[in-house]
């Protein structure tokens, strides 16, 4: 579950449109934060709409915290469904089917999720095999050696689709082996070395109540939810472990970089340019969707009417700020014949380059700020992600204001403006390239883009 601007835009946007929102209002529905005298931070939103309620705890560990051993927050991550000492996995999914509630996990970069949605009458059934999944899971031995097979043929099978594992050899150039360059996944090598016992341990260091948000949202009295809380969770006692000094920097970048990975029997060159972007928290997150909006933000933006459009070198050109907790980086994105590879990564610059020699005029400016202040979509309508979007405050740190100014903010961006902001976020030099194609096709052509790594995709390394 990683976390792009455009994704996290829809959700926020979208969110409020559930809420019973409209553009013109676009102000946070109201909540209440509370934390229990075990550490445990409580967000709640009621929303009656329909009797459903959907409760998500976000936990701040996530794939920075591996280390060495790639893949350890996900697989924890997806052990905690594995079950409980009261009730196996086929009896977690089993009372969970029974009532059609939905149960899942993810894990990003900065943290991890435990969810589920239900009926609310279903909710006293439901929330304490929650909790004991959250606090006190087994992670079964029989359970993990299933899914530890099932993940390595994932991480095999990954390697047949560029597009599955580009964003991981560009997060490895741009932070190197640790850190935000560590792939969530993991690698086959580091998953097939993961025991039950290491889960277990990543368990007690990092899921604490400390270190946890509980979001709940939906058809509630907020008082009544408070108690039922703190009766299931407030015995729940321990510590986090004491985050290690950061390691999430960017690396120091001199000069264009060129990562060449190659896929001999691949018919495509699959590549992403790009280089530093922001973290979550930056101020001028906002208007950066906007302006991203008009390079490759949407359909029809500058890279997808130039790639694939005007040229046909593509069915797609997008790019995209990922923001993190601590960093964050920028990139174009595309794929293209192998043939056509020089032809489409020249023009993707050069369309890039635009906003430099010619700058967004206040017509694409006014387009895309009704785009974004638009984007209404069905998807994000529910208690979901509302829950999504607290959780979201709880590991990043913005709170309501980002949601109240937001049509201020996106209104107040002027052509000029634009333009500085060009300047100070959008990277120019020292570009980073990561190129997955049929290496013997196109690695001469590759210097002339920078200094070229080569690397097999079969191999199981990212490059460092």
């Amino acid at each position: 579950m990683k976390s792009t601007l455009i994704i996290l835009l829809s959700l926020i946007v979208g969110a409020f449109a559930g809420a019973g929102q409209t553009a013109d209002s676009f102000r946070m529905p109201d909540f209440e934060q509370v934390q229990l005298d075990n550490g445990l931070t409580l967000y709640l939103m009621e929303q009656h709409e329909v009797p459903l309620v959907s409760v998500a705890a976000f936990v701040r560990a996530g794939a920075v915290l591996d280390g060495e051993q790639m893949g350890l927050a996900s697989m924890t991550g997806d052990g905690l469904l594995f079950g409980t000492d009261k009730l196996p996995k086929k009896a977690v999914e089993d009372t969970f089917e029974f009532v059609g509630a939905n149960l899942a996990t993810s894990v990003a970069s900065d943290y991890s999720v435990l969810s589920m949605s239900s009926a609310k009458k279903d909710l006293n059934v439901l929330l304490p095999i929650f909790a004991d999944l959250l606090t006190r899971p087994t992670f079964a031995a029989d359970e993990f050696d299933k899914h530890q097979t099932r993940t390595l043929a994932q991480l095999q099978q990954r390697r047949e689709s560029p597009r599955s594992v580009i964003n991981d050899y560009f997060d490895r150039a741009m932070f190197g082996a640790d850190g935000y360059g560590n792939p969530v996944s993991g690698t086959q090598k580091t998953v097939g070395a993961l025991t039950p016992d290491e889960l277990a341990g990543f368990h007690k260091d990092w899921y604490q109540p400390d270190n946890v948000a509980l979001v709940v949202v939906g058809d509630f009295a907020t008082r009544d939810m408070i108690a039922r809380l703190k009766k299931q969770f407030g015995g729940w006692q321990g510590q986090s472990k004491s985050r290690p000094d950061s390691d999430n920097a960017l690396r120091t970048l001199d000069g264009n970089q060129v990562v060449l990975v190659n896929k001999s029997d691949a018919r495509e060159s699959t590549f992403m340019i790009g280089g530093p972007g922001i973290t979550r928290s930056n101020p001028d997150y906002v208007p950066l969707i906007v302006i991203n909006t008009v390079l490759g933000g949407r359909f029809t933006s500058w890279l997808n009417d130039e790639l694939r459009v005007n040229s046909g070198l593509t069915y797609g050109a997008r790019s995209r700020f990922n923001a993190l907790e601590e960093a964050g980086t920028f990139a174009i994105s595309t794929f293209t014949k192998t043939e056509s590879t020089e032809a489409a990564m020249d023009l993707a610059l050069e369309t890039y380059q635009r906003l430099w020699s010619q700058g967004i005029d206040k017509a694409a400016l006014d387009s895309a700020k009704n785009y974004v202040k638009g984007q209404f979509p069905p998807d994000y309508e529910t208690n979901s992600q509302l829950a999504g979007l607290l959780g979201q405050m709880f590991i990043f740190g913005f709170g309501p204001a980002f949601i109240n100014d937001f049509e201020q903010q996106v209104d107040s961006l002027t052509t000029d403006k634009a333009r500085q902001l060009i300047e100070k976020h959008f990277p120019r030099d020292d570009l980073q390239f990561v190129v997955i194609g049929k290496a013997d096709a196109i690695a001469e052509l590759m210097k002339k883009y920078g200094t070229v790594s080569r690397y097999e995709i079969e191999a199981d390394q990212y490059g460092d």
